[in-house]
């Protein structure tokens, strides 16, 4: 896939061209379906397929510092972008004077002149330009006037709800990871270096951890969670804990994984920790002894979590009640943990 960060990369490559337009804060199933659609509609006529995308968020332009943390930042949302398979993503740098372009505008500098654009394929919901003036109405008006076709899709439901980057945002705040992955059509994913910890984990405890420095802005719930951690293309199962370690009266809010049966020296090396399910709530312990018993809990509990069928880390996830659906989620760990 080619990453394009000014339209003037692919003024001259572009013959014509199918183009899908939007933010795809997690690149979830609403946003596959959008850009499966784009690839097929492009492949069916000889055009390339073209994701449009902005950096950064423009909520985080015009609201600033107050917006809620982004499912995906964007060296994530172009890997997952580039897993659907179109030709090309543009990265337009986003600004108030890009804000402030009506409609039109956009379109003719961007997606005519730019991109040759033949079909344009959005979202149900989308608007663009300034006043967020641009909706479907408009667009296909355009597309009358420069020659394009507009086609928008429905909806994407998952349980009689609509798929959507704030719901999933709340299921992860929530830590409802698993019910998450449906949406997501795999596990939420956090990745950053490991580093340097307060090494209590193997000294003190026998369950070395790697703590993660984080890139993303959006962390699961404080608590202990079954997780996979992806390390070289291999995953690897594992048990984390987010939080403070109240029971050594830590402050800081920190990443911990401790991986099964592995004793390799990962220092520094980047890791992407999939979140399955969490186990429990992050709480107190009178002292080593009942956090240690604990944390043996845990891992036995992980083990058996993550060697169901539908807890690996392959499997494409779908809807509860889907007809495709491969399985339900394991039993509520937390049901057995009061």
């Amino acid at each position: 896939m080619i990453v394009a960060k000014s339209i003037n990369d692919l003024r001259d490559a572009v013959a014509e061209s199918v183009v899908t337009i939007g933010n795809f804060d997690g690149v979830h199933l609403g946003h596959q379906k959008l850009i499966g659609m784009t690839c097929a509609k492009a492949k069916a006529r000889g055009a390339i397929s073209v994701v449009v995308t902005f950096d950064p968020h423009p909520m985080r332009v015009l609201v600033g510092a107050q917006t809620p943390p982004f499912i995906t930042l964007t060296d994530q949302k172009l890997e997952l972008i580039e897993s659907q398979g179109p030709n090309a993503t543009l990265v337009i740098h986003f600004t108030r004077e890009l804000a402030a372009l009506s409609p039109e505008e956009f379109v003719k500098t961007y997606l005519v002149d730019g991109l040759n654009v033949r079909e344009l394929v959005i979202g149900y919901d989308y608007h663009m330009g300034k006043g967020r003036s641009g909706d479907f109405a408009t667009l296909s008006a355009l597309g009358r006037k420069y020659g394009f076709d507009v086609f928008r899709l429905d909806p994407v439901t998952c349980e009689g709800a609509v798929v959507s980057s704030t719901r999933i945002r709340d299921l992860v705040q929530a830590g409802e990871v698993w019910e998450a992955r449906p949406l997501l059509s795999r596990f939420y994913q956090v990745a950053g270096e490991v580093v340097h910890g307060m090494d209590r984990g193997g000294k003190l405890l026998g369950f070395p951890t790697a703590n993660l420095k984080l890139v993303d802005e959006l962390v699961p719930k404080r608590g202990v969670y079954a997780i996979w951690v992806e390390l070289d293309g291999h995953f690897l199962p594992a048990v984390a804990n987010i939080g403070t370690n109240p029971t050594f009266g830590n402050d800081a809010v920190s990443v911990e994984a401790h991986i099964l049966d592995f004793k390799g020296d990962i220092y520094g090396r980047r890791i992407r920790v999939h979140f399955v399910q969490r186990l429990r709530d992050e709480r107190k312990f009178s002292g080593l002894d009942e956090l240690k018993a604990r944390i043996a809990e845990d891992v036995h509990l992980a083990r058996a979590i993550l060697s169901a069928p539908e807890a690996q880390p392959a499997l494409p996830a779908t809807c509860p009640g889907s007809a495709h659906n491969r399985g339900q989620a394991p039993e509520d760990p937390a049901e057995n943990n009061a």
